[in-house]
């Protein structure tokens, strides 16, 4: 417990350290960041200095505790600049947890105007949140058996004293690729017209999966398609692995099943989409085109950028838009939603079982990547389904409780679980915000945001008997 109370007294520490660079950069709010910086390195400081000793390796459930808390910690002090800026607590809260998750959702309008400092803010958090992401996947997703890096050919998977420089290495190498598509992103937004400021923020959350723009109405702000077209292409590369941009930088390979059924996923969905527009609606090809492709990349890696409010489309496009955002990037990516890997591994798993129910004494291998899987990880991809499915129907009952129509309702709790940003309907589509909702249904997507980006039973571990009896 010590180690783990001493790891968050470093995340506030860090984050105060980031305040006070978003203070000294922009004087406007200068006091609100020095004041929030000050409180959190104190309190941070102050939680380092009672825990410290000398510390043993982390075991599996530490490294539960550890995770779950470290989230929790920095979405907490994460709203302090928003709130002494003036937000409530509610909607600070709402919209730090929706940054460092890179969810996207937002309770704050009139962004034209907001303060510089408040809108870098929000743009850190979410790229922050996205790299985090990634970092957690590399230590949990092995643990769990539910889809994550033990799946790739990397030296991490090793045991010793090379497992651990291998996983280092490999981290680093992760960040490497993380900050360089971040820094590209922000340099072809500020050739395409981009300002300087616009391009920072926009690449920031653009890597992040995250969605957060420094204007109302989203990315369709800026309406040159050279920048709509580069925003696409970005976004489809934070959906796609980084351990695959490491893998085809060091060996050239190129083979990858879930990058193949992911971008299958975005060019058949992109085609039928942009077909459907053209013929119900008369629109242009180029532009349909344009537009489809960009929403439809934002809704699969759970960016959240709008150009459209797709919802104006017609019930198709709409029931075709809410199903896409449950599919997800990559493993392995800042995309948040199911993943591509474990869509693959299910839908494997129910072919074979139904072969074994046609041929009982047949042999049919369970195979990802050319290996064999274990059973444990398709009964890990299962129950992860069962919980992820299972959590958005409980949301939505919640929400529908609190007051919210049907539609709100379930794309809420959707959107938020997914990790995507914007829901369907008048109230939380592309064109409007969460501002609107009661307070108790923010915290009730707050809850969904959480456990939606820390993989469901990271979370939910954590409610057993038996978890805390170990620790006693």
């Amino acid at each position: 417990m010590r180690l783990i109370v001493f790891i968050n007294g470093l995340v506030l520490i860090l984050g105060a350290i980031i305040m006070m660079a978003d203070g000294a950069v922009f004087p406007e709010t200068s006091d609100i960041f020095f004041s929030a910086a000050l409180l959190s390195a104190t309190v941070g400081a102050l939680l380092c200095l009672a825990s410290y000793t000398s510390f043993t390796d982390i075991q599996a459930r530490e490294t539960f505790l550890l995770t779950a808390s470290v989230w929790m910690t920095a979405a907490a002090f994460g709203m302090l600049p928003l709130f002494m800026w003036s937000l409530s607590f509610t909607d600070a809260f709402f919209e730090s947890m929706s940054g460092i998750t890179t969810t996207g959702s937002t309770v704050m309008s009139g962004l034209d105007s907001t303060p510089r400092g408040i809108l870098f803010w929000r743009a850190i958090l979410q790229w922050l949140g996205g790299i985090g992401f990634i970092v957690t996947g590399m230590a949990l997703l092995p643990i769990l058996k539910v889809g994550g890096m033990q799946l790739f050919r990397t030296e991490s998977s090793d045991q010793g004293e090379k497992a651990l420089k291998s996983s280092t290495l490999f981290a680093v190498a992760t960040a490497t690729v993380y900050m360089s598509l971040t820094l590209a992103c922000m340099v072809v937004y500020h050739f395409g017209g981009m300002g300087i400021f616009d391009a920072i923020i926009h690449g920031l959350t653009t890597l992040s999966s995250g969605g957060f723009s420094n204007y109302d109405a989203s990315f369709g702000y800026f309406t040159s398609p050279f920048l709509q077209w580069s925003a696409t292409f970005f976004m489809a590369c934070a959906g796609l692995p980084f351990a695959w941009y490491i893998l085809m930088a060091r060996k050239m390979q190129f083979r990858s099943e879930q990058v193949r059924a992911y971008l299958l996923l975005l060019a058949v969905a992109i085609s039928l989409l942009t077909l459907w527009r053209v013929l119900a609606t008369g629109a242009g090809l180029s532009e349909s085109l344009r537009l489809v492709a960009f929403n439809v990349v934002s809704a699969v890696t759970t960016t959240g950028y709008a150009t459209a409010d797709y919802t104006t489309w017609g019930g198709t496009a709409a029931v075709a838009f809410f199903l896409l955002t449950a599919s997800g990037g990559c493993t392995g990516s800042t995309a948040g939603g199911a993943k591509m890997m474990r869509w693959i591994v299910l839908v494997r798993g129910v072919k074979n079982r139904l072969n074994r129910i046609r041929y009982p004494n047949g042999v049919f291998p369970l195979q990802y990547e050319g290996q064999r899987l274990q059973l444990s990880v398709l009964d890990g991809v299962v129950s992860f389904f069962i919980f992820y499915f299972l959590t958005i129907a409980m949301l939505a009952v919640a929400l529908n409780l609190i007051g919210l129509d049907f539609s709100t309702a379930i794309s809420g709790a959707l959107t938020s679980v997914a990790n995507v940003g914007p829901g369907v309907g008048p109230i939380i589509g592309p064109a409007g915000n969460f501002s609107s909702l009661p307070d108790s249904a923010k915290w009730v997507l707050v809850f969904g945001m959480y456990v939606g980006r820390l993989e469901m039973l990271t979370v939910y571990v954590l409610f057993t008997r038996l978890f805390w009896r170990e620790f006693a």
